[in-house]
C-alpha cells in the first residue's frame, strides 16, 4: 500500500497527488481547506514520501498501487488531483479508472512537449538525470528552504515539506527520493508520456479534466539563459495548445493561476479554491 495521509471531512472524496521528488506534505495547506464540504486524502507516490519503491517504476504500476489504495481506503469514486508529475498521473488513473473518476485536475503536470518541439528541451531532461536520485550534503533542507523563498514561499511550510521529501542518512547528509534507479525510470516515462504531446497524449480520457497552466514565470535567481528562454516559449506553446483544446472539447476546462510551478506550497488557497470550484461545477455539484 502507498503511503496515505486522511485529512478527513465530508462530501465528495479528493485524492491529491504531488509532484516529481516531492512528497504528499506539499498538500497540507490546501488539504486543510479542501476538508470543508470533502473527503480529502493525500498520496505519497511510489518511491516518493513513505511510500515503499515499486520496480520497475512504470506510469501503469503506479496507477494499479494507487487504485489498490483507494480501494483499502474505502474510496469508490473520486475525483483525482495533481500537481506537476501528480496531474500526469491523475488524468493516467483517469484513463483507466473511467468508472471511478468523476473528473480529473492536472495542475501545471505536462512535459516538454513533442520531441524537438522546443529546442533546448532535451538539456532539461539530461540535467534532471545527472542529479537523479542524488545523495545532498548536510546544507541540503537549507538550500531547498532559500529556494522555496524565491517564490515567496514561507521558510516553516518550505522547511516542512523539504524534510518530508528526502530520507536522513548518516552524517547529516541526506537521500533525494525517489532513489536513482527508479527517478531514472520515472523520467523515462515522462518522457514517453510527452512524446506525442499534450493534444494527443489526452485523447480517450473521457472524464471532465481540468488543466491548470502555472500563470507567473520562473522567478529571477540564478537560472541559465537558454532554459529562462526555453521556460518562455514553452509557456507561450502551452497556453495556445490548452486553450484550443478547451474551446474543441467540451470535457476539458483551462484555466491559468496565479502562481509558478510549486503552486499548492505558493498559493495553497487559491489552489483550494480553484479545485473546489471546479468540483461543484461537475454534474451533481457536492451531491455525488
Amino acid at each position: 500500500m502507498l503511503h496515505v495521509r486522511d485529512h478527513g471531512g465530508d462530501g465528495p472524496s479528493l485524492v491529491l497527488l504531488h509532484g516529481a521528488g516531492r512528497s504528499l506534505a506539499d498538500w497540507d495547506a490546501s488539504a486543510a481547506l479542501l476538508t470543508v464540504g470533502h473527503r480529502v486524502l493525500a498520496v505519497d507516490l511510489p518511491g516518493h514520501g513513505r511510500s515503499p519503491d515499486i520496480s520497475p517504476w512504470t506510469i501503469p504500476g503506479v496507477v494499479r498501487h494507487l487504485a489498490d489504495t483507494l480501494h483499502a481506503h474505502g474510496v469508490a469514486e473520486t475525483v483525482v488531483v495533481g500537481q506537476s508529475l501528480g496531474g500526469l498521473v491523475a488524468v493516467e488513473y483517469a484513463r483507466v479508472h473511467e468508472g471511478g473518476v468523476r473528473a480529473a485536475v492536472n495542475l501545471d503536470g505536462f512535459w516538454w512537449g513533442r520531441p524537438g518541439e522546443y529546442p533546448g528541451a532535451e538539456r532539461v531532461g539530461e540535467s534532471l538525470r545527472r542529479s537523479a536520485g542524488a545523495v545532498a550534503p548536510p546544507g541540503y533542507i537549507e538550500e531547498q528552504v532559500a529556494h522555496a523563498a524565491r517564490y515567496g514561499i514561507p521558510s516553516d511550510r518550505a522547511e516542512a515539506a523539504a524534510l518530508a521529501a528526502v530520507r536522513p542518512l548518516p552524517g547529516g547528509r541526506w537521500q533525494t527520493l525517489p532513489e536513482r534507479t527508479a527517478a531514472l525510470e520515472m523520467y523515462d516515462e515522462l518522457d514517453r508520456l510527452g512524446a506525442p504531446g499534450v493534444t494527443a497524449w489526452l485523447e480517450g480520457v473521457t472524464c471532465p479534466l481540468l488543466l491548470v497552466q502555472a500563470g507567473r514565470p520562473q522567478p529571477p535567481g540564478p537560472v541559465a539563459q537558454w532554459f529562462a528562454d526555453l521556460s518562455v516559449r514553452f509557456a507561450q506553446g502551452l497556453s495556445a495548445e490548452l486553450a484550443e483544446l478547451s474551446h474543441n472539447r467540451p470535457t476539458i476546462t483551462f484555466a491559468r493561476i496565479d502562481a509558478g510551478h510549486p503552486m499548492t506550497l505558493e498559493a495553497p488557497e487559491a489552489v483550494a479554491a480553484l479545485v473546489a470550484g471546479f468540483v461543484r461545477g461537475l454534474p451533481g455539484g457536492a451531491e455525488w
